[in-house]
């Protein structure tokens, strides 16, 4: 990690404000070019429809420097530096791992690949360089490698400790001809391994540029910068935030797919006073429950929480850079080995998406319990997993892998409403023609689920819909959806968001209702997959709601006429709004309470 001790002249004395600037946005002009090589070259769709990859640079002690806006990153490089002490790396040299528990959660489920490269100035190593994306398939029990049926990490494909892939400049051939043979669709794996590979070769020239251009000290020194800044500003937040004593809060996800949950993480932050008179912030979730039998196991990495707060607080200001000044805003985080957020080897993450969310709410949650102003929970994004046979154009059966990430509503804002059909970030759900060109299926239906964000003063984002026709001659479907049992809480009078739900032939004389969290559901050609996903939570009271923005969500088919007039006190008649009626029934305010699952609570436990 980055130990101020070793600089050779006080930070901001090497580099000016003006160079400063500039190289914070050479950087990220070199990181947007590593993504966009990346997303251009990668061969499975994952990659590059669904942009499942991040990219991120570090200092050249290992100190995440500038990173994507992702807030899951934890300590990237320490893992590396346990097995290849960082005096050991050559120019050329590249990493590479997957191990979920032997990088400390750093890389959170086994199907992301992360590769590494050091960059050098003048025989000195001055950075590094990293690329992350999803993968396909590599191995397991099922295509995919991720299944609800998971109880171990074993059986969610092929684990890569940290090896070094490229020695100098010489690839290690074996070790990727075994990686790509345990994958049952291999030309995918390998299109997408080279691909990351360019984009960490991109990004190695761009950074050795910009060192050549202002010289070693010059960006050390800038990063260091950069890095002070951040971690002043969110710790300055925080203080904001929260009042000196501990602020708790707890939320929960469903199930682990197995009969158990469901699960509630339990955090507290707490402010106090340091033996040097300077505040300190600690972060504890040792209260959380016991790990699952299931998948939705989330190793949690330690910098994730300062990160998630950080990124939070920088909120998208184009001045400010992601780094590891979130993280090290927070002065201690305390998680408990055997909880379903740290859990024992070999305990199944497959699933650890579900939770991962929820972990975002629920530190809104906690800065809201402090008299912040975060977001409403939303839900968890919703993954479908089809694979199956269909036949090509010469009547042979080919076999094919669909996963397919469907978007959620997100939760309303103080100012501004939830954002509808989010996916995650900069991710994205699949456009209708891709899906039909590339796959045996025909979308039907692809819209809003109308009513499924939750009411208030700001409306919380709406889910999606999604009917598919099957085309495959056969086909066995995962699902993933959470926030049924516990859908996504509402706050200062807003209201929660609407569940998801999964229906196999809706209508017809087989209807049925697919667990939301299952595999093995097998479905024929002809059959008609709806998938439904839930909306995030409501800000304000619904009574606040402006008549306006009330009645333009019932003309673009957000909120139903009955639900204005019995959620928001909006009477419509006809495409106009009945004032008189509107006055008269609003004049009856209901009551409400801090928050809104199901009903209004004080708290949520």
């Amino acid at each position: 990690m980055y130990n101020p001790q070793e600089r050779t002249k006080p930070e901001g004395t090497v580099c000016d404000p003006v160079s400063l600037e500039i190289i914070r946005g050479a950087i990220a002009a070199a990181q947007s070019e590593m993504e966009a090589l990346l997303e251009r070259t990668a061969i499975s769709a994952f990659i590059r429809e669904k942009k499942d990859f991040y990219t991120a640079l570090f200092d050249g002690n290992g100190v995440m420097a500038v990173g994507s806006m992702v807030p899951v990153f934890g300590d990237m490089t320490g893992p590396v530096f346990d097995k290849f002490p960082a005096d050991t790396m050559k120019p050329g040299d590249l990493y590479w791992y997957n191990d979920c528990y032997g990088s400390r959660g750093a890389v959170s489920h086994s199907n992301d690949q992360v590769l590494l490269a050091p960059v050098f100035k003048d025989g000195k190593r001055s950075a590094f360089v990293m690329s992350w994306a999803h993968f396909a398939d590599i191995g397991g029990m099922r295509p995919g490698s991720i299944s609800p049926d998971a109880t171990d990490i074993y059986q969610e494909g092929i684990i890569i400790p940290v090896t070094k892939l490229i020695d100098q400049g010489v690839t290690n051939e074996a070790t990727l001809s075994i990686f790509h043979r345990n994958s049952r669709f291999p030309e995918q794996s390998i299109g997408d391994m080279r691909a990351l590979m360019a984009s960490v070769e991109v990004g190695v020239k761009r950074i050795g540029e910009i060192l050549d251009r202002f010289g070693a000290q010059v960006v050390e020194d800038a990063l260091a910068q950069l890095l002070t800044r951040t971690r002043k500003l969110v710790r300055a937040k925080l203080a904001e935030t929260f009042d000196y004593g501990t602020h708790k809060f707890t939320d929960a996800i469903d199930t682990d797919g197995h009969g158990n949950g469901p699960y509630k993480m339990r955090f507290a932050l707490t402010r106090e006073k340091g033996a040097d008179g300077e505040d300190r912030f600690i972060f504890d979730a040792t209260e959380s429950d016991d790990q699952a039998p299931g998948p939705v196991n989330f190793l949690m990495n330690r910098g994730v929480p300062g990160m998630a707060l950080g990124l939070f607080y920088l909120g998208g200001d184009p001045a400010q850079v992601c780094n590891a000044g979130g993280p090290q805003a927070l002065h201690d985080v305390k998680l408990r080995q055997g909880s379903f957020l740290q859990p024992n080897f070999p305990a199944s993450l497959g699933m650890r998406g579900l939770t991962m969310m929820r972990v975002l709410s629920a530190l809104n949650g906690l800065v809201n319990a402090a008299g912040g102003k975060a977001p409403a929970s939303n839900s968890a994004y919703v993954i479908t997993i089809m694979r199956g046979n269909y036949k090509d154009d010469a009547g042979e059966l080919q076999r094919f892998l669909l996963a397919d990430g469907i978007g959620v509503g997100y939760g309303a804002r103080p100012d501004a409403d939830g954002i509808d059909a989010v996916y995650f970030v900069a991710q994205e759900n699949y456009p209708v023609e891709f899906l039909e060109v590339g796959y045996p299926v025909r979308l039907r239906t692809y819209g809003i689920v109308r009513d499924s964000g939750g009411a208030g003063k700001f409306r919380g984002g709406c889910g999606i819909i999604r009917e598919y026709e099957i085309l495959a001659e056969d086909l066995l479907l995962a699902v993933r959806i959470d926030s049924v049992k516990n859908p996504p809480w509402g706050i200062h009078g807003g209201m929660g968001g609407g569940t998801g739900r999964v229906t196999v032939n809706p209508g017809k004389p087989g209807e049925r209702i697919l667990a939301p969290l299952s595999d093995g559901n097998k479905l024929v050609k002809g059959d008609i997959l709806r998938m439904e996903t839930g909306g995030g939570g409501g800000y304000g009271h619904p009574f606040d709601r402006r008549l306006d923005a009330v009645l333009e969500d019932v003309l673009g088919g957000f909120v139903s006429a009955e639900a204005a007039e019995r959620l928001y006190g909006v009477v419509m008649n006809g495409n106009r709004i009945d004032e008189a009626a509107t006055v008269a029934l609003r004049a009856n305010r209901p009551a409400t309470r801090a928050f809104h699952r199901q009903e209004y609570v004080d708290v949520l436990a």
